[in-house]
């Protein structure tokens, strides 16, 4: 069963690490799937991939989220051709791995940016046309960093947990136009921006491995264990869910 025929998703930063592995969930799942990214090699990856699954009707769209014009334009383009933005999928982030004291104003300002700005910038376009077509689901990808913090991730801890904070307000806010809004926390996951964390410890290895000891289940998640949680929330199996906030992390985080 295709959950998704005749459903259009836009995911930012689509085209890489988990956001590749959720854009190509939904699009087996039958979604008309909208990419934005800034990555040009992996866009260009990401649309083999999806043509290799013999879906043609999609669309991988050069979009700086940052840049509210680009943001504007990009979601034009999916109206233009799929008449509808049914899922949004906030997952575009980046980070720097430095103790608070040692970061500069400079690089606050590009995460709160990418992390928060771009966020805001996505639901300020998409929203008005879930409003208007009366129901849309919203997923934002936070971090677990925003429920109980993450040494030297504080400015990034902060943003995540301001698209926390957002999200719930956005969900109460359009409860009744038929949008929900839900959050997805990863934990440690395999992909290119833990590679970037890994790389300012002494012991790439030896971190990689406490962190792995630290998680019940025993090992560090990949890009692969989140689209079931996103695409779960964008179901209608999920319709009278909005406001929440799930971390996917094996079990390293339990929040009440």
């Amino acid at each position: 069963m295709k959950r998704f025929k005749n459903k259009t998703v836009l995911i930012t930063g689509g085209s890489g690490g988990i956001g590749r592995e959720i854009a190509l969930s939904f699009s087996r799942e039958g979604a008309f799937v909208v990419i934005f990214d800034k990555n040009h090699s992996s866009l260009s990856e990401i649309q083999e991939e999806l043509l290799a699954l013999g879906r043609e009707d999609f669309l991988a769209l050069d979009v700086d989220i940052t840049k509210r014009e680009e943001v504007e334009r990009g979601v034009l383009q999916a109206l233009e051709h799929s008449g509808s933005i049914d899922i949004l999928v906030n997952n575009a982030g980046w980070d720097v791995f430095k103790p608070f004291l040692k970061t500069e104003t400079r690089e606050w300002l590009a995460l709160i940016d990418i992390n928060l700005i771009g966020v805001l910038n996505l639901h300020h376009a998409v929203l008005p046309k879930m409003v208007s077509q009366k129901g849309g689901s919203i997923i934002n990808i936070a971090s677990d960093a925003a429920r109980v913090g993450s040494s030297g991730e504080a400015v990034y801890a902060a943003c995540k947990a301001g698209v926390v904070g957002f999200s719930k307000t956005i969900a109460r806010e359009h409860a009744r136009d038929g949008i929900n809004v839900n959050v997805v926390c990863p934990g440690p996951t395999n992909t290119p921006l833990f590679d970037l964390f890994k790389e300012g410890a002494r012991d790439p290895e030896k971190l990689e491995a406490a962190f792995a000891r630290a998680i019940p289940m025993g090992r560090i998640g990949v890009p692969s264990d989140l689209p079931g949680a996103v695409l779960f929330f964008a179901s209608e199996d999920a319709k009278y869910i909005t406001g929440q906030v799930l971390s996917v992390s094996g079990g390293l985080t339990m929040c009440g």
